[in-house]
C-alpha cells in the first residue's frame, strides 16, 4: 500500500507524476480549486479584517471526499500544485482541510513535468508559503468586492448579466480609447518618390531623401513635382556607406511573447495557445520506450532565464547540427519587466534534444505547431547572431537625392532556425530590404529608368490584435502572465467588444458600461492603478507589507463611490434597434442584438418566440451559384467570419476567402482575396490566375 500522498491539480500530470514516484506513492488530483469564496454572497466580512469566508466549490464534495479517504491511509501528504501564487493558494486550502501540519515541508513545486525534475523536487520538500498565499488572497477578496460591488449596479443599472473587474474592465477600456483615438485622427497627406536606377545593365530601386545633404519630406504635391521638375535623366552616386551588422536572436518566450507570436505565425487565440501549452506541460505519451513526459516547461512566467542544463543540450544540438561557429559565444542580456517574476524559468522544452520532428507521431498537428515554436525559439537563443553586409547608396541629381539601402546575409547564424514575427501591419520603414544593389563608388553615374510619385495620408494607431493587446498590457503592467487569456476571453463573452478581422472593437454595450464605470469609478479602472495594484500584490509576496494594509484603504474608497453611484445612477434602458423586418414564425417585429458574436436578429416577442436571424451583411458581389443571392458575411460558431449566400440553406455556397465583384478575365469565374505581406491577391477559384493589389503604405 502507498505510504506517501501526492496531489496535484489535473488528472492528467498525475498519471506523469505516478510513473516517475514509484509504488510507495499515491498521486491524486485535485482538479484545481476545491475551496473558495462563495458564488451566491459576498463572502467577505469586510467589519473584521476582511475574514474570508471560504467554503468547498459546489460539485468539489466527492473530490474532497475522495482526498480526505487517501489522506487518512497516507503517512505523509505532499502538495504539488502549480508553482504560483494561485497554486500555494490551493495547497494551503488543501492543508487545512485535509488535517496537514503546514509548519512542515509538506510542499512540493516543480518548474517541469520530467523525471530527474519530480525526483529532485521531492528531494527538497519546503513550508507553505504564506506570503505567496497572502498575495493571491489579497487579489482575490479585492477582486471579489470590486466585482461584487460593480456587477449588481450594473445589472440594476444597465441589464443582468454583466459584469466588471479590476483588469477586464481596463482591457475594454484601452480598446475603447484606441477607437476613440482613430475616431478623431486627422490624416496628413505625404508623398513619397521611387526612383528605378541602372547602372551596366542593372535596376536598383531608391527612394527621395532629401534635398542638399538635408532629409526632406515632401507634404504636399507642389512639394513633389518641384522634385521631378528639378532631376534630369543623370544621377552621380555622393556616397557608398558599407557596414557589417549583427542581429541578435530573440529570447526564450515568456508567457506574453509565446501569446504573441502564436497569434502571428500560427494565427492562434490566446486561450488555445495556453491550452495546447498546458497539455504539453502536463505530459504527453511518447510510446513505449519513454512513457508520459512533460514536454516543455511551467507556461505561465513573465523570466526569460534558463537553466545550465538547458543551455548545455541546446549548444550540443547547435554544435551536431549546424557546427561549432553557430553557438553563440556572448550570454545575451536577459530583459526583465519592471515587476517581473523571476520564480521560473523561461518556456522551453524540456529536453533540447527531443526536436520537433521526433516527435511527430506522438503529437497532434496544433500540439507539434507549438512545440516547434517553442523549441525553434530555445535553440535559436543560444546561436550566434546573424552577420549581415549593409549597403546604403545616395545619388544625386541637381541637388536632389535619393537613398537605395540593399543587405545580404553575409552569415545566417540564429536566423537557421529561427526569425521572430512582427505585428501585422507595423512596417519599419528604415530597415534596408533583402537583397543586393550593384557594386557603385562614389562619382560613379548611373541613368534613369522610371519614376512614380505616390500620394500617401498617415494612419491612424491601428486597433489591439490579441496579440497587441498582450503585449500592451505586459508593458503597462497590467495583469499576470496567468490572467491574459482569461481577461481576452471574458471580455469577448460578456459582448464587451468583438473581434473583427483578427481586431478587436468595442460593443455599444461596452462602451455604455465602460462610460458608466468611468464616471463613478475612473480611478479603479485607469492603467496605473491596475498596475500599482500588482506591485502591492508583489510587496504582500516579498513581506514588504500586510495583505489587509493593501485591501483597507482601496475597499474604503471603492465603497464610498460605489453609494455615489447607487444613488445617482437611473436605470439605463438598452434599447433594441428595429430590424425592419416580421418575424415568419410569429409575425412579431424584429429586433437587432448585440451577441459574442456581433449583431445578430431576435424575435422582440421572446420570450414566447425565440427565433433568431443572423444580420446579413452584403459585400456587393452576387452569388456565382444560385445567381439569385448575394453574397453575405457570417459567422461560424467559433465566431470565424466566412462568406456565403443569403439564399441559404436553398443554395449552400460558402467561402473562407472574401469573395470579390471582378470575375476572372481568363475564364469568368470567382475571384477570392487573398492577404498577403504587401497587400491583397485576388486569386481565381477555377484557374491559376491572380492579381496582386498593393495597399497604401504606412
Amino acid at each position: 500500500m502507498a505510504k506517501y500522498l501526492v496531489i496535484v491539480e489535473s488528472p492528467a500530470k498525475a498519471k506523469t507524476i505516478k510513473r516517475y514516484l514509484g509504488p510507495n506513492y499515491m498521486v491524486k488530483a485535485s482538479m484545481g480549486h476545491v475551496i473558495d469564496l462563495p458564488k451566491s454572497q459576498l463572502g467577505v466580512d469586510v467589519e473584521h479584517d476582511f475574514e474570508p469566508k471560504y467554503i468547498t466549490i459546489r460539485g468539489k464534495g466527492p473530490v474532497l471526499k475522495e482526498l480526505k479517504t487517501a489522506a487518512k491511509k497516507a503517512t505523509k501528504i505532499f502538495l504539488a500544485a502549480d508553482p504560483d501564487r494561485e497554486g500555494e493558494a490551493i495547497a494551503w486550502h488543501l492543508a487545512r482541510a485535509l488535517g496537514v501540519d503546514e509548519t512542515t515541508e509538506c510542499r512540493v513545486v516543480f518548474n517541469e513535468i520530467t523525471k530527474d525534475a519530480i525526483k529532485e523536487s521531492f528531494k527538497h520538500p519546503r513550508k507553505i508559503n504564506h506570503d505567496l498565499v497572502d498575495a493571491q488572497q489579497a487579489r482575490r477578496i479585492l477582486d471579489r468586492l470590486v466585482g461584487y460591488g460593480m456587477s449588481p449596479l450594473l445589472w440594476k443599472k444597465v441589464k443582468k448579466g454583466l459584469s466588471a473587474g479590476r483588469v477586464q474592465s481596463v482591457a475594454v477600456k484601452m480598446i475603447i480609447d484606441r477607437e476613440r483615438e482613430i475616431n478623431a485622427f486627422d490624416p496628413e497627406e505625404y508623398w513619397t518618390i521611387k526612383l528605378d536606377l541602372n547602372h551596366d545593365g542593372e535596376t536598383f530601386e531608391t527612394s527621395f531623401y532629401g534635398k542638399d545633404g538635408k532629409k526632406m519630406e515632401l507634404k504636399s504635391e507642389e512639394d513633389a513635382q518641384a522634385v521631378l521638375d528639378a532631376i534630369n535623366d543623370e544621377f552621380k552616386v555622393i556616397d557608398v556607406t558599407k557596414k557589417e551588422r549583427k542581429r541578435n536572436a530573440s529570447l526564450p518566450f515568456t508567457t506574453s511573447s509565446l501569446q504573441q507570436d502564436a497569434a502571428r505565425k500560427l494565427n492562434f487565440r490566446a486561450k488555445k495557445t495556453m491550452m495546447l501549452a498546458q497539455q504539453l506541460y502536463e505530459g504527453i505519451d511518447l510510446g513505449k520506450k519513454e512513457g508520459t513526459v512533460g514536454l516543455i516547461t511551467y507556461m505561465r512566467t513573465d523570466s526569460t532565464r534558463i537553466s545550465d542544463l538547458a543551455k548545455g543540450e541546446a549548444k550540443e544540438y547547435i554544435e551536431s547540427t549546424f557546427g561549432e561557429e553557430y553557438v553563440a559565444s556572448q550570454k545575451q542580456k536577459e530583459k526583465k519587466a519592471a515587476n517581473a517574476q523571476d520564480a521560473h524559468e523561461a518556456i522551453r522544452p524540456t529536453s533540447a534534444l527531443r526536436d520537433p520532428a521526433s516527435l511527430k507521431p506522438y503529437l497532434s498537428r496544433d500540439q507539434l505547431r507549438l512545440y516547434k515554436l517553442i523549441w525553434e525559439r530555445l535553440i535559436a537563443s543560444q546561436m550566434a547572431p546573424a552577420v549581415l553586409d549593409t549597403v546604403k547608396i545616395d545619388v544625386e541629381s541637381n541637388g536632389m537625392i535619393f537613398r537605395a539601402n540593399g543587405s545580404t546575409v553575409k552569415f545566417p547564424g540564429f536566423m537557421k532556425v529561427y526569425i521572430e514575427s512582427k505585428d501585422d501591419d507595423i512596417e519599419d520603414t528604415n530597415q534596408e530590404k533583402e537583397g543586393l544593389l550593384p557594386p557603385l563608388e562614389v562619382e560613379d553615374t548611373v541613368s534613369f529608368e522610371a519614376i512614380e510619385p505616390k500620394q500617401h495620408f498617415t494612419q491612424p494607431p491601428p486597433r489591439y490584435t490579441e496579440a497587441r493587446l498582450v503585449r500592451a498590457m505586459e508593458e503597462l503592467g497590467i495583469g499576470r502572465p496567468s490572467t491574459y487569456a482569461p481577461t481576452l476571453d471574458t471580455i469577448q463573452r460578456r459582448g464587451y467588444v468583438v473581434l473583427e478581422e483578427k481586431k478587436f472593437l468595442p460593443t455599444e454595450l461596452g462602451e455604455l458600461v465602460i462610460e458608466m464605470i468611468d464616471e463613478y469609478f475612473n480611478d479603479f479602472i485607469t492603467v496605473q492603478f491596475t498596475a500599482d495594484m500588482e506591485t502591492l500584490l508583489d510587496s504582500i509576496e516579498h513581506k514588504e507589507v500586510e495583505w489587509t494594509e493593501v485591501v483597507a484603504p482601496i475597499y474604503r474608497s471603492f465603497e464610498k463611490r460605489l453609494k455615489r453611484a447607487e444613488e445617482e445612477i437611473e436605470k439605463i434602458e438598452v434599447k433594441d434597434e428595429p430590424a425592419g423586418i416580421d418575424c415568419e414564425v410569429c409575425g412579431s417585429p424584429m429586433v437587432i442584438k448585440m451577441g459574442r458574436y456581433g449583431k445578430f436578429m431576435a424575435c422582440s416577442n421572446f420570450p414566447n418566440c425565440t427565433n433568431t436571424k443572423p444580420v446579413q451583411v452584403e459585400i456587393g458581389v452576387p452569388c456565382p451559384d444560385c445567381k439569385d443571392g448575394q453574397i453575405v458575411e457570417r459567422r461560424s460558431k467559433k465566431g470565424r467570419l466566412f462568406y456565403g449566400c443569403s439564399n441559404y440553406p436553398e443554395c449552400e455556397f460558402v467561402s473562407w476567402d472574401k469573395p470579390v465583384a471582378k470575375p476572372c478575365p481568363v475564364c469568368d469565374s470567382l475571384m477570392v482575396e487573398k492577404k498577403i505581406k504587401d497587400g491583397v491577391k485576388y486569386q481565381c477559384t477555377n484557374c491559376t490566375h491572380t492579381e496582386v493589389h498593393q495597399q497604401e503604405e504606412d
